[in-house]
């Protein structure tokens, strides 16, 4: 059988987790009972006080925090080993890295963006998971938990590009998931919409075409925008023994925004 451990002996690994539904995630898995959380991020300032934030809620805690640039493989080898070192384990990695995007129609779209916004959205959770992977297997088992968006299912005016990147992190893990399975490793991902509270929902609210776009969308979440902690919530039930015969799923989180 795979090995799945119940949260309070289980060391789990947050990428993109000092803001936003990184941080809510961090929260959560402690209140959760984990006690082994590491926190990779690229700012240090925010790293820190992210740490702290967790240590406030729970001083009992082991948190870490280790500056990473996800886009860079060599990085994130070296961060994901220093977490299973200093975790003694990695029991679930979620991948909630995000690069500012605003959505463009895609003949208004310079290529550098094309190339750029393909990169920085999906290839950080590849590379985190390729360099996890092989120590889940090792272990027996663990989850892995991908934060994608609806972009990936839902055909949207403006998210060409981002609909291509985040419809390949949502294949990846389902792909991922078979290849894993005999290992005992589980590969879902989550797919929101709109994400109240964050920064990138800050960005695409701010003007022009893009607020636009997503305060239509915002109109048609009649059970309420997804907030970071609605996000956290699912996130924890996957990375768990309560969804241990769970995997290769894409599970959207949109407040009936649509029925991705």
């Amino acid at each position: 059988m795979p090995l799945v451990r119940d949260y309070p002996d289980s060391a789990v690994v947050i990428t993109g987790g000092t803001s936003g539904v990184g941080l809510a995630t961090a929260l959560a898995f402690a209140d959760a009972g984990v006690r082994r959380i590491a926190l990779l991020a690229r700012n240090t300032e925010r790293g820190k006080l992210a740490r702290e934030r967790v240590l406030e809620r729970h001083p009992a805690a082991e948190v870490v925090f280790i500056p990473t640039d996800a886009e860079d493989l060599a990085q994130v080898n070296a961060s994901v080993a220093e977490a299973h070192r200093t975790l003694a384990g990695i029991d679930v990695l979620v991948n909630s890295t995000t690069a500012t995007y605003r959505p463009e129609l895609l003949h208004l779209t310079p290529q550098a963006d094309v190339e750029g916004i393909l990169t920085r959205q999906a290839l950080p959770p590849m590379h985190l998971t390729r360099a996890v992977l092989p120590l889940m297997r090792e272990q027996g088992g663990g989850s892995i938990v991908n934060i994608a968006s609806d972009a990936a299912k839902v055909a949207t005016p403006g998210e060409a590009v981002l609909g291509a990147a985040m419809a390949a992190i949502v294949m990846f893990s389902r792909v991922t998931a078979i290849e894993a399975k005999r290992d005992g490793v589980r590969v879902n991902a989550v797919t929101p919409s709109l994400i109240s509270g964050t920064p990138t929902a800050d960005n695409v609210l701010r003007d022009g075409f893009s607020k636009k776009l997503f305060e239509k969308a915002a109109s048609q979440a009649h059970l309420g925008v997804a907030e970071p902690a609605d996000l956290a919530a699912l996130i924890v039930f996957l990375g768990g023994p309560a969804a241990a015969k769970l995997t290769g799923q894409a599970i959207s989180v949109n407040g009936g925004i649509s029925a991705a």
